[in-house]
């Protein structure tokens, strides 16, 4: 079983089955196009098919914290539409359902359905049609922000856009701390209730509970938690926010998420959290689930973008920061060149003009070629404002920096004028005590290898961050223009 099936900054994932084919969604948080929907046959190849949120208006996060944003949606089929359901945190839109005939798209601009207060929630309907959503009661903004009340549920009217009665507690959990991403499905004669508790670092867990009806009362399993990596011995951990889905051998499989630790000490996961699959049984009514697989070798992923072609940016795998990529970048100003405009502060701004993919294996090259013959800029790869790394060109000169909170350091070189190759690689330590941090990082312009720096700080465990790497092309004064970017594992 191949593990992660979704790699790199893909988290807190959901699925359902339809017509054959699975569809997943994960969370983009302050990144637009948001809400990726990847599909499969098989729950081994996986491709993007589109995004939920092609549109800012959809999402209405352009003042909205780096962190904050589209947090844990859930994805449903229900009389022949798609469904998906979040709460968006930092923004007006607040809970929105968005609806679509087709995955790929296009989904509409979604109802906002007053009443929910939380984050992750869930989407179902009982036996005679009324919706339920289940959530967790998380305040995580305003003047309650820090507060839990733990897992609730209301019945909605989704035409209406609101809740039909106060929310009411339901099953929270074992005790552990920040009972969430409740998911609430039928089997057989029950109805369960399946949570994430723990928190979303190393002590993650998923927990079941089960009633007799979709609004319970619930009681949990004989064995909670059902799934964590908490103090066991594994390259994956964080392992929670669970949703069900039957196999295509009939088996069920949890789709979650989890974190590739690299290193001697396995402490540092570089490329945030991730999608992985794990097999499950039931025995006496209740699930058993497998120990989440160890990852499989990478293979070799090649993209290349010619930014001559037209449709370079079409591919729904592109990121913006709060704004959709097209807004950042444009094809057409400077024929067959991407170009962009700098923001001040460049990649500390709070909106840098910056459009990037993922990085989504542990050994990586990213390449673009870059002229800032006319302003500055260059490549970067991005945790968020105040946690990245970047090779950036001014005139001649070509300066890589490393930004931590607060801490700052740069290596600069003379390079050729006109257009210059920039490269960011990264690939594992050498096993043994003397890899204790995580990936090798190296920054590098026109061959040159300006600094080569220790993963451990620009991953999940020490930027504190909910996403992962991205890394693409950004401008931070004047005019930009890249020619061709390209990624390769």
């Amino acid at each position: 079983m191949p593990n992660p099936i979704l790699p790199g900054f893909n988290p807190d994932p959901s699925v359902v089955l339809v017509d054959g084919f699975y569809y997943v969604v994960t969370s983009t948080f302050e990144y637009l196009p948001g809400l990726p929907i990847y599909r499969s046959a098989d729950l081994v190849t996986w491709e993007q098919i589109g995004n939920v949120a092609t549109r800012p208006e959809q999402l209405g996060i352009d003042t909205a914290p780096s962190g904050l944003g589209v947090w844990a949606p859930t994805l449903r089929y229900h009389d022949g539409r798609f469904h998906l359901i979040v709460i968006i945190t930092g923004s007006p839109r607040g809970c929105v359902v968005f609806t679509a005939e087709d995955p790929a798209g296009p989904w509409d601009d979604g109802t906002t359905i007053t009443g929910i207060d939380g984050i992750d929630p869930d989407l179902a309907w009982d036996d005679d049609g009324t919706a339920y959503v289940t959530y967790s009661g998380f305040d995580a903004t305003g003047p309650a922000a820090g507060e839990h009340h733990g897992i609730q549920q209301a019945r909605v009217d989704l035409a209406a856009g609101r809740a039909l009665e106060v929310p009411r507690s339901l099953w929270s959990g074992t005790g552990l701390r920040f009972p969430e991403a409740p998911h609430v499905f039928r089997r057989g004669e029950h109805w369960y209730l399946m949570i994430a508790e723990g928190g979303t670092e190393r002590g993650h867990a998923v927990s079941i509970a089960r009633g007799p009806s979709i609004s319970g009362p619930f009681a949990g399993g004989p064995a909670n938690p059902i799934l964590t990596a908490s103090g066991r011995d594994s390259r994956v951990q964080c392992v929670g926010h669970a949703d069900l889905v039957t196999g295509p051998d009939g088996e069920d499989r949890l789709i979650l998420l989890g974190v590739r630790t690299v290193g001697w000490t396995a402490a540092f996961s570089p490329l945030g959290r991730e999608t992985f699959v794990t097999r499950v049984s039931w025995h006496d009514g209740w699930p058993v689930v497998e120990p989440v697989p160890s990852p499989d070798g990478e293979g070799v992923v090649e993209e290349s973008f010619d930014f001559a072609d037209p449709g370079a940016l079409d591919d729904p795998g592109w990121l913006a920061v709060g704004r959709a990529p097209g807004q950042v970048g444009s094809l057409t100003e400077t024929p067959g060149r991407l170009t962009l405009h700098g923001v001040e502060g460049g990649m500390r701004a709070f909106r840098p003009s910056f459009v990037g993919r993922r990085q989504r294996h542990l050994t990586s090259v990213f390449t673009a070629t870059v002229d800032a013959s006319a302003g500055v800029g260059g490549l970067a790869c991005r945790y968020d404002e105040h946690i990245h790394l970047s090779i950036e060109v001014r005139g001649g000169t070509v300066t890589a920096t490393a930004r931590l909170v607060g801490v700052e350091q740069s290596w600069t070189a003379e390079v050729p004028a006109g257009e210059v190759e920039l490269r960011i690689e990264t690939s594992l330590p050498t096993p043994g005590p003397a890899a204790a941090g995580a990936d090798r990082i190296r920054l590098i312009a026109a061959g040159q290898c300006l600094a080569e720096l220790d993963g451990r700080y620009w991953s999940s465990e020490t930027a504190a961050s909910f996403t992962g790497r991205v890394t693409g092309v950004f401008a931070a004064e004047g005019t930009v223009t890249v020619g061709r970017f390209s990624y390769r594992s």
